[in-house]
């Protein structure tokens, strides 16, 4: 492979804030492992100034690194567009190349309103969400019992497998109230589940984790402490999936696993058919 295909910029340009097209950029240059991409974010380009001052920024990048980089787009005003597309560039309109055929299939045209998909931060959906973060917060590892009865989810399992980030990333994504509850070495001994999550059975869905990485994370965080040691997880790792094997409870490993990949996965063992925000 040459020089020249080694690496690449990509720029995402949007007229809201650009979490659209830079998901969708990082979906679809994830199927390139063999180019490493550094995105730039460049967004509220709302006006024909702020476009002639992306496209400068673009070709300047363009002539620095003798190469057009590539520009993924969520720019709904044309005109707007249309300045941009101008830069030396490989340019990807992502809303053009959906909403024309769209609008063909539909026998309609669309509004082209800016930050549609963003739009409500005073509405339903945005309180639904923001009443889930906060209930996450409150029922993190187990710290605040009381309202159990209202979790949609509650993760189970030993300690730094990954629940905090997965129950703030369902509530913060897709409005999941979303508890989470560690499972201790006095669980073990006991050989049953917290007494208190005895009454929400079917809430429950376990995390695991293999206790190499285990140990690696631990020890980041407390290293030569007995917590830390590759005994202590193999032995924790290995009670708290019997445990869970024992009790039903459906079970997943993090190790390889990204948040967006978790989440989407206790969604389906749940039930819960929700649309991210």
């Amino acid at each position: 492979m040459t020089e020249s295909h080694s690496a690449r910029t990509v720029f995402i340009v949007s007229d809201g804030t650009g979490i659209t097209a830079e998901t969708f950029s990082h979906a679809v240059l994830s199927q390139f492992e063999q180019v490493s991409f550094t995105p730039v974010r460049i967004p509220f380009i709302d006006g024909a100034e702020k476009a002639a001052e992306a496209v400068r920024r673009i070709n300047r990048c363009a002539d620095e690194e003798k190469q057009p980089p590539l520009v993924f787009s969520t720019l709904v005003n044309p005109e707007v567009a249309f300045v941009v597309r101008q830069a030396n560039c490989s340019f990807l309109d992502l809303f053009g190349t959906f909403i024309r055929p769209l609008e063909e299939a539909l026998g309609l045209k669309s509004s082209h309103s800016v930050g549609r998909s963003h739009m409500g931060g005073l509405g339903a959906q945005y309180q639904k969400r923001i009443e889930a973060i906060n209930f996450t917060l409150a029922h993190d590892d187990g710290q605040y019992v009381r309202g159990l009865e209202q979790a949609e989810v509650i993760l189970i399992g030993v300690s730094r497998c990954g629940k905090t980030p997965t129950s703030l990333y369902l509530a913060m994504q897709y409005a999941v109230k979303a508890a989470n509850f560690p499972l201790i070495p006095e669980d073990f001994e006991r050989g049953t589940l917290p007494a208190t999550l005895a009454p929400y059975r079917k809430k429950l869905f376990g995390l695991s984790i293999d206790p190499k990485r285990l140990s690696e994370v631990r020890t980041q965080r407390r290293p030569d402490s007995k917590y830390a040691t590759l005994e202590q997880c193999v032995y924790e790792v290995a009670k708290a999936e019997r445990m869970m094997r024992i009790e039903g409870v459906p079970c997943l490993s993090t190790t390889a696993r990204s948040i967006e990949e978790i989440s989407t996965k206790v969604l389906e063992e749940i039930g819960l058919n929700r649309s991210s925000y």
